[in-house]
């Protein structure tokens, strides 16, 4: 119509002026209809009441493209988003009309093509000729099969803590691509993608924002339930808001949630229950040491009023730190304390006493045997010291982080052996030490006074812990690359729950069970452990065999040379 020449005959004028007006009407109804339709595609796309997982939004996001392709009769929709930390426009899925190696594959920079001149400058942009128009990527363009498009910015309003606006913000770039029917995009198109593209905008951004806070959310539970201290948040009624798993473990609180029930169905324990009451009563914090139901466990705890906001009703937190194996360690500290005086102080007795004899004896009372029998137990306490003194020295050495030296040299086993059976004698009443290492058992690189020191600690248990007497016996074999020596005793044996912690430094055995068992230090078998270990990844020491009331066996290896073990310290 627009290349029609208009009439110079008045009622001819009036006659097209009406057909013009027909057709104005005919358009203004399309216009209309289609307004109507992309209102109908707003509220199909509009974020569901409650979207929180990324699957939930690309559907919202596929139901809102498949609306668009439909409204604007396009092949191709896509929705780019720009990622900061890569500075470029990436595809979010869903997107239509492209596959999802190809959607992968595409990524714009913000200087690039018609995404980068959209995304840039705000301004919506279409194109009727891919190929001939100087502002499109002819890569994309070929790669996508592009005829023509329209593309629109996606913006978002930013508010302040008032709600309102502050500023406009652009998210990324919604794309329109080839019109079917091989028909062009015109200025209507270009004002349906806009709208639809706001709309668009606005499903991301909400929908993203919840997804987030969600993540966070979830984040932060998984924070909360991960704290090995037990946290339990009560409120001013007695009913629990909040328990992690730490102390629903520490407080065997059944499987039922206890959110919302009341502290004493959820806990059975009057104490805890009282420490809360106590808690909200006087406002003030309270620190306490309970002993948990059940178990026996000793909890740390702290309790402190929580902030109440708005008009809320003041509660109560409470952190329960499990300070069980600190207040053994502590206990045992103590006891390897008095122990280590006691036992310090038994030979320096024996010492001082033959000593003051010795030197009272002005009258030459006690014949040389005599005294030569003094000198010799004065000599043995004398390194009954010195052996307590070392194995502190080398304890403390390991606790300092730095590890045993090694003199290493040629060692005779059986030599040595003899040595230390000798050594024990002295200690050993109504005991019958045997040394059956084997007469041809071979020499091996090692440190000679650290060997000692590991057959000293086992040989001493073997006779502490056989109060009654009885064999207590060396044997060994060659195992090639390694040396094992085995010793066995007949005395009480290893109660069952001891023996996963019997080289754990402090660690004794008690007579709580009823076994007769002496008490040590504690450092000994801790300190064996370490020595034999320091001569390379094949030392070790273990319980090969324990039974209460008959006896145990322990056995050490060494490495016959630890120089060709790297793992040597």
């Amino acid at each position: 119509m627009a290349g029609d020449v208009m009439p110079d005959d008045p009622q001819q004028l009036r006659k097209e002026l009406e057909r013009y007006k027909l057709v104005v009407t005919e358009l203004q109804g399309k216009i209309s209809a289609l307004e109507d339709e992309l209102s109908t595609a707003a509220t199909m796309a509009e974020v569901p009441s409650v979207v929180v997982t990324q699957p939930e939004l690309r559907q919202t996001l596929s139901r809102l493209i498949s609306k668009i392709a439909m409204i604007l009769q396009a092949e191709k929709v896509l929705i780019m988003l720009y990622q900061a930390e890569a500075g470029e426009l990436t595809v979010l899925q869903p997107a239509l009309g492209i596959t999802d190696e190809q959607a992968a594959d595409l990524r714009v920079t913000p200087d690039c093509g018609v995404s980068g001149i959209v995304f840039r400058s705000g301004e919506s942009v279409i194109y009727n000729d891919a190929i001939g128009d100087e502002r499109t990527d002819k890569n994309k363009v070929s790669v996508l099969r592009i005829r023509n498009g329209v593309c629109v910015a996606l913006r978002i309003q930013q508010r302040d803590e008032e709600e309102r606006i502050t500023g406009t913000k652009i998210i990324g770039v919604l794309h329109v691509i080839n019109k079917r029917f091989e028909q062009e995009f015109n200025t209507d198109d270009l004002r349906l993608t806009e709208m639809l593209g706001d709309q668009a905008a606005a499903v991301i951004s909400n929908a993203q924002l919840y997804i987030e806070l969600t993540e966070k959310k979830e984040q932060l539970e998984g924070a909360f339930e991960s704290i090995n201290a037990g946290v339990i948040v009560v409120g001013n009624n007695g009913d629990v808001r909040l328990m992690n798993l730490a102390a629903r473990r520490m407080f065997n609180v059944d499987e039922q949630d206890p959110i919302g029930r009341q502290l004493a169905e959820a806990v059975q324990s009057a104490e805890i229950v009282g420490l809360f009451g106590n808690a909200l009563e006087s406002g003030e914090e309270i620190s306490t040491e309970l002993t948990g139901p059940g178990d026996g466990r000793i909890y740390q705890t702290q309790l402190t009023l929580m902030e109440a906001r708005n008009d809320e009703p003041p509660s109560v937190v409470a952190i329960f730190n499990d300070v069980t194996e600190v207040r053994q360690i502590e206990r045992m500290k103590t006891t390897f304390v008095s122990t280590v005086s006691h036992e310090l102080r038994t030979p320096l007795t024996s010492i001082k006493g033959f000593i003051t004899t010795l030197m009272d004896d002005i009258e030459d009372m006690y014949d040389r045997e005599t005294r030569h029998e003094f000198y010799d137990i004065i000599n043995s306490e004398c390194d009954r010291l010195t052996r307590l003194i070392t194995d502190l020295l080398n304890v403390s050495r390991i606790e300092a982080g730095r590890g045993i030296k090694l003199e290493l040299g040629e060692v005779d086993l059986n030599q040595i052996t003899d040595h230390v059976v000798e050594s024990q004698v002295a200690y050993a009443s109504g005991h019958n030490i045997l040394n059956q290492l084997p007469s041809d058992m071979p020499n091996i690189i090692a440190d000679a006074d650290k060997v000692i020191q590991i057959l000293e600690n086992i040989l001493s248990n073997a006779v502490r812990y056989s109060p009654e007497g009885g064999d207590v016996i060396i044997t060994g074999e060659d195992e090639g690359d390694t040396i094992k020596i085995s010793i066995s005793d007949q005395g009480v044996g290893i109660p069952e729950a001891h023996r996963d912690k019997i080289f754990q430094r402090f660690h004794v055995i008690d007579d709580e069970d009823g076994h007769g068992a002496v008490k040590g230090t504690g450092i000994g078998l801790y300190l064996v452990q370490h020595l034999a270990r320091a001569h390379g990844q094949q030392g070790s020491v273990w319980l090969e065999h324990s039974e209460v009331g008959k006896g145990s066996t322990f056995s050490f290896r060494l490495p016959k040379d630890p120089r060709a073990d790297k793992g040597a310290e």
